[in-house]
């Protein structure tokens, strides 16, 4: 396996714990240490509360940051010393994203999950078994979400600036890029942005690339996807129907409390814990104000996968973890309930996009946002992703931010992404500068 190139580290955060609850037998020969390499405590919050582990056995959480490509290296890491690893110390699950999921299910670092008994269940969607397949279609793992994306917007201010927030008049005004362009001028107008990151819709154009990043010849190129979001976040920025803040930062998350100017925001059903927690704040947010639409067109955002180590000792525990997450009814059910999530399980999601009695009321004003998802979960492809996709995205974005703050002239911001590739991937080339 290829090895990343020497970036930003920082010191792992390990958090060990006995798991508790009801216990179950497991089998002489498997191991009593479990190991999972994840970036955030998302999946852990979930594990612990619907995942019963096995009497005896210990689970270790190793949680790095995703940020400039730190948790992957941190995992290669480990990964090329897993064949020499003790037993207790080698790595039985770990976590993966669509960005890098290729890089990851294409190597000997991961195993086939029909090799210790797991079979895809038909109610999984297809894009998230394509995902972790590796070239020959053998499987690797799991995830335990879908990730249909959708349009979160204000309805106040989208009362105000459309005169209706009803969700299916809002779509017919929002429901290709040139309308879209066209009411945020309108907006802007009535003194609200349209977004609230130059970055907002980046997502909505690179899910939709005809090609990718890198051709078989190794060379970068620009999908017509990525040179049309360059082009409105141009405009967007010149105009004033955004701001020049990033997807993850405050001035951005700032504008989901009540006194927030933005009327939309991009996002799938993780969106809402990860992102949202401002409009939800008890004296300054505004719950209930927000409805979901498709938008101009469909799209996913992340995704997260669970793939089997090759190595691990706890085969039986990891099956059973790939069934408790994408087969059982219960557990895919609580995730809906309790969690806002979006479930890899068509039967679950089926169930409540067809119950007149559910709605989301932890945010949106009961709106049946699996409703929309489920319909938005038609259209996801899974096409032209590279292992370079995280670094690449992120990469464009940071150094077109640059332009945007004012720091340098396009120019120079393109030339500064030119020489990021190839300081991070030197087997790519780039354009001259």
């Amino acid at each position: 396996m290829k090895r990343f190139v020497a970036m930003l580290l920082v010191v792992a955060m390990v958090f060990s714990m006995a798991a508790c609850g009801k216990k179950q037998e497991t089998s002489a020969e498997q191991g009593k240490v479990f190991n999972i390499y994840a970036w955030n405590e998302e999946f852990k919050g979930f594990f612990e509360k619907y995942y019963t582990v096995p009497e005896g056995v210990t689970v270790n959480w190793i949680i790095n940051p995703s940020d400039n490509g730190v948790y992957q290296q941190k995992l290669d890491e480990a990964l090329l010393k897993q064949a020499d690893a003790p037993a207790d110390e080698k790595i039985d699950l770990f976590l993966a994203e669509a960005d890098y999921i290729g890089k990851y299910v294409d190597s000997e670092y991961t195993m086939d999950i029909s090799s210790f008994g797991f079979q895809n269940a038909d109610t999984q969607y297809e894009y998230t078994v394509k995902a972790a397949s590796d070239a020959n279609g053998v499987c690797k793992g799991v995830s335990f979400q879908c990730c249909p994306a959708a349009v979160i917007y204000r309805k106040s201010i989208a009362k105000e600036v459309l005169g209706t927030d009803v969700p299916e008049e809002v779509q017919a005004k929002l429901d290709s890029w040139e309308k879209f362009d066209a009411v945020a001028a309108d907006a802007k107008a009535k003194g609200y942005y349209m977004t609230a990151s130059f970055a907002e819709t980046f997502r909505a154009f690179s899910n939709n690339c005809t090609k990718p990043w890198v051709d078989e010849n190794n060379n970068l190129q620009f999908d017509d996807q990525i040179l049309a979001w360059i082009d409105q976040t141009d405009k967007y920025i010149e105009n004033g129907y955004t701001l020049t803040a990033g997807v993850w930062d405050k001035e951005k998350t700032d504008q989901m409390f009540k006194d927030g100017k933005t009327m939309c925001f991009f996002g799938p059903a993780w969106y809402y814990n990860f992102c949202m927690t401002n409009a939800q704040d008890a004296e300054n947010g505004c719950v209930g104000d927000w409805s979901i639409v498709k938008g101009p067109q469909a799209y996913f955002w992340g995704g997260t996968w669970l793939l089997a180590a090759t190595g691990s000792d706890n085969t039986e525990m990891l099956k059973d973890i790939f069934e408790t997450f994408t087969v059982n009814e219960d557990v895919c059910s609580k995730l809906v309930e309790n969690e806002n999530q979006y479930p890899n399980n068509t039967k679950v999601v089926e169930k409540y996009a067809n119950d007149a009695n559910y709605g989301n009321t932890s945010i949106l004003d009961g709106q049946n946002d699996i409703a929309i998802f489920s319909e938005l979960a038609k259209d996801i492809k899974w096409e032209n992703h590279t292992n370079y996709d995280q670094l690449l995205n992120e990469g464009l974005q940071n150094k077109l931010q640059e332009f945007y703050n004012g720091s340098v002239d396009k120019d120079t911001a393109m030339k500064n992404f030119y020489n990021y590739v190839k300081e991070t991937y030197a087997n790519i080339n780039v354009p001259e500068n």
